[in-house]
């Protein structure tokens, strides 16, 4: 028992001393990570907190004008959003000239500041999650350091669920650590810091991911609680996410448990968690479809048509389909210019042939999905950002830990036999199976 004990005490001081060491190296960038989104969530926040829309729209203005004239610092990549050659003067006047623009040409209800057309702006309004979110944080702290704290706790959080969802699987303490650490050091930790609702679904599809490993390891209860409740949460902060995971899921556990039926093993909980997946994408695709959300053909039209400012195209997919052929080509010659992600794929490739955990299945399902969110927005505006995609990079924050842990060995097709030792017998591997048993 003391050294069960102390095993705990150690693993827990590695996640303190982690989450530590990534809160000061956010504190040289409380700013300046502020993207052109970010207004429109906080002031629907503000509007929630019970603010009137023109003064919510004014201090959204203010922080994120004020936002962009801060460069990010070297130690935290990726953050930069400062427009090249505008003041904060120049920035403050110019989206009040938008929100007087569009407040004259109809946009006169909703949560958001009319920054641009209604239609636009009904994008973030079926995002209700995030901004609620935000109002403690903004309430009890102000903007700054309130969305600074916001996204430190989604990141947080997030790594949390990774190191968990690695011990469930039974990964030992270190790949769990290295899968904490992995997470934060990665573009996942950066997303999850930037004021943006992509951070908080990850962090809520982290613990999705969590109860789909506990699903399958013999903790159906808690885990289809928790892949039920996450999928609810993540339905509020950015349905499409949701949708994309759940179906994902559900496809990835359909061919594991087909694949486990051919070998002849057990493939009943796999089938549940396919089924229960399913029954949630249908859910949340019929609940968007319900409430009036913006669906994929809007999104679309919103790619080709500039935000809604030119006419609608009566047959938005051909070009939509050139598009994503422009985007994806560009894409990969910036992945062989920058080589980062295909190293960690390559190193997740590897893990994925030479571990076994109920954890590999999972993770390629999360990749997947955010393969997927990035297709169904191939705006080459974000060739250079990591937003759309980042639950690909949750595959190796999952995968190339395990590579830490030794490889599980085959089982012998013959029961270890008992040693005689003078006289006595010692039991050996037997003893130790019996008792893991025991345990179990």
């Amino acid at each position: 028992m003391p050294n069960i004990r102390r095993t705990q005490h150690l693993g827990l001081i590695g996640m303190l001393l982690i989450a530590v060491a990534f809160t000061g190296l956010q504190l040289t960038a409380v700013t300046g990570r502020a993207s052109p989104d970010t207004k429109n969530y906080l002031s629907y926040a503000l509007s929630l907190s019970g603010e009137g829309r023109e003064e919510a729209g004014r201090r959204a203005i203010d922080y994120s004008c004020a936002s962009g004239q801060h460069a990010s610092l070297s130690p935290v990549p990726w953050t930069n959003r400062k427009a090249v050659g505008e003041s904060e003067e120049q920035c403050v006047r110019r989206l009040n000239d938008s929100v007087a623009y569009w407040t004259r040409h109809g946009n006169t209800s909703g949560m958001t500041a009319p920054f641009a057309n209604q239609r636009f702006m009904a994008i973030f309004e079926a995002r209700p999650g995030y901004p609620l979110f935000l109002v403690p944080f903004v309430a009890a702290f102000g903007t700054t350091w309130g969305l600074w704290l916001a996204g430190l706790v989604v990141a947080l959080a997030g790594s949390v669920c990774v190191l968990l969802t690695l011990r469930a699987a039974g990964a030992s303490r270190r790949a769990g650590l290295a899968g904490q650490a992995l997470y934060l050091a990665l573009p996942t930790g950066t997303v999850a810091m930037n004021p943006l609702s992509d951070g908080l679904s990850l962090a809520l599809g982290t613990a999705v991911v969590l109860g789909c490993v506990l699903l399958l390891r013999d903790r159906p209860r808690t885990g289809a609680a928790l892949v039920a409740g996450g999928f609810a949460l993540v339905f509020l902060v950015r349905y499409s996410q949701a949708l994309l995971l759940a179906a994902a899921l559900a496809g990835v556990f359909v061919l594991r448990s087909g694949w486990l039926r051919l070998k002849q093993r057990q493939f009943t909980p796999v089938l549940r968690a396919a089924g229960l997946c399913a029954g949630l994408t249908v859910c949340i695709y019929a609940g968007a479809h319900l409430l009036g959300w913006p669906m994929g053909e809007d999104s679309a039209q919103d790619l080709l048509t500039h935000h809604y400012q030119r006419p609608d195209l009566p047959n938005p997919w051909p070009e939509f389909f050139v598009q994503e052929g422009v985007f994806w080509s560009a894409w990969l010659r910036r992945q062989a210019a920058s080589p980062v992600l295909p190293v960690l794929l390559a190193l997740s490739a590897w893990a994925l042939l030479r571990r076994r955990s109920v954890v590999l299945p999972i993770a390629l399902a999360a990749g997947a999905a955010g393969l997927l969110n990035q297709a169904g927005h191939p705006n080459l505006g974000q060739l250079y950002g990591f937003r759309l995609i980042v639950f690909l990079w949750l595959l190796p924050a999952l995968v190339i830990p395990l590579l830490l842990d030794r490889p599980a060995r085959g089982a012998s097709p013959l029961p270890a036999q008992p040693e005689e030792v003078g006289g006595g017998q010692r039991d050996g591997t037997v003893g130790i199976a019996h008792q893991v048993r025991e345990g179990a």
